[in-house]
């Protein structure tokens, strides 16, 4: 039997079905792809990016709890999910690109 993603420590039962439209099914697949190329998975699949989130994985990944995370260790784990989102928002299809602006403007197409 294999443990579903939610079997690692700070992560629910929402992320089973978050990590499975990623392509990840198990807390091993999870575990042997690592903190940032499962969120660089999860971001392509269309999740919003959420710094919380990202940080309590990495934590669960340590088998610590989520907000053990403080001082130079999350601003060090701030730069790494920033530089994450900003290679997601490279690779994001120019038509979600448009969607993004017109909803910093207030403008959305009907």
């Amino acid at each position: 039997m294999t443990d579903p993603v939610s079997s690692i420590r700070n992560l629910g039962p929402a992320s089973d079905a978050s990590f499975a439209r990623a392509g990840i099914h198990t807390a091993e697949e999870l575990r042997e792809l690592g903190a940032d190329e499962a969120y660089r998975r999860l971001l392509a699949s269309g999740s919003r990016p959420h710094f919380i989130g990202y940080y309590a994985m990495v934590m669960g990944l340590q088998g610590r709890p989520w907000n053990d995370c403080k001082g130079k260790e999350k601003d060090s784990l701030r730069a790494r999910f920033d530089a994450l989102k900003a290679e997601a928002e490279v690779k994001r299809p120019s038509e979600d690109k448009m969607e993004v602006i017109l909803d910093q403007i207030g403008i959305r197409a009907p």
